[in-house]
């Protein structure tokens, strides 16, 4: 039995709560595992050419589970990266003697710690090739009423992971105050939609934690979340933060929700099943 890696109120959602989605999304429309490692890396500020494995591997996990809980669709190559982890995790808690050490001399986590330091670069140099063609191109400046005479305030854009990462502190705090609930609720993903774009109706954007703050229901905040990552999956919302860590901030990208026919469809679909 593995041991958890996070703190016992940050509780995952349950299986029956995430049957209330309208939608399956997808994991990998949004990022890959090693997207993840990283995360927990800087999350956790650790070395990453001395990843403490042990505690990877169990962080990793308990996202998995948050994951599959969420009724998103895991990737194969989540799980490809679970096995890696948790061979890596066995291999380096067996007893080595020195000349097996002296012999072999290479460290199990090597060949992880290469692959992360060039995904890693890869990255970085994707990223400024991105940025040649489009000034700005992923950056998001907060509208003021009048700039003259006043810096800037740049946003860039947040992972699903640091998404995850805010959602589950929003639902812990609700289950500190409200008891489980064991009625069976209607709201739909529409619904969160609605809720959605009521709360940008008349601002460029809005804070992530205030998105559920008039909600005390565990499964509507359950279904808003995974509204709001449909939404980002189709492009029409932008979550951004001023730097790593900082409280995320929701953007419409582009035309009311309301406008696009696709979204009406889908939820007209979720309101039959």
């Amino acid at each position: 039995m593995r041991e958890p890696a996070m703190n016992e109120e940050d509780k995952t959602v349950s299986g029956e709560d995430s049957q209330l989605a309208g939608y399956r999304i997808e994991l990998e429309s949004f990022q890959g595992p090693l997207d993840l490692l990283l995360h927990l890396i800087r999350k956790n500020e650790l070395d990453i050419y001395d990843i403490p494995i042990a505690e990877i591997t169990n962080q990793y996990l308990v996202y998995l589970d948050i994951m599959r809980d969420l009724d998103l669709e895991v990737a194969s190559e989540f799980l490809v990266m679970a096995a890696t982890l948790m061979y890596i995790k066995s291999r380096m808690l067996l007893p080595v003697d020195e000349e097996e050490e002296e012999e072999d001399g290479e460290d199990p986590r090597e060949e992880l710690i290469r692959r992360l330091i060039e995904y890693q670069k890869y990255k970085k140099a994707a990223e400024e090739l991105a940025g040649m063609p489009v000034l700005h191109h992923d950056i998001f400046v907060r509208p003021e009423a009048d700039t003259s005479g006043q810096t800037e305030d740049v946003y860039t854009e947040a992972t699903i992971f640091q998404l995850m990462d805010a959602f589950q502190k929003v639902l812990s705090e609700v289950d500190k105050r409200t008891p489980v609930e064991v009625t069976r609720d209607t709201f739909t993903t529409e619904d969160g939609i609605n809720l959605i774009e009521s709360s940008l109706a008349g601002q460029p954007s809005v804070s992530f934690s205030g998105l559920f703050s008039g909600l005390d229901n565990r499964r509507k905040i359950i279904t808003v979340f995974l509204s709001v990552l449909e939404l980002m999956r189709r492009g029409r919302l932008i979550a951004v933060q001023a730097d790593y860590g900082d409280p995320i901030s929701l953007v419409l990208n582009g035309e009311p929700l309301s406008s696009d026919p696709d979204m009406k469809q889908e939820g007209n679909q979720t309101d039959d099943r």
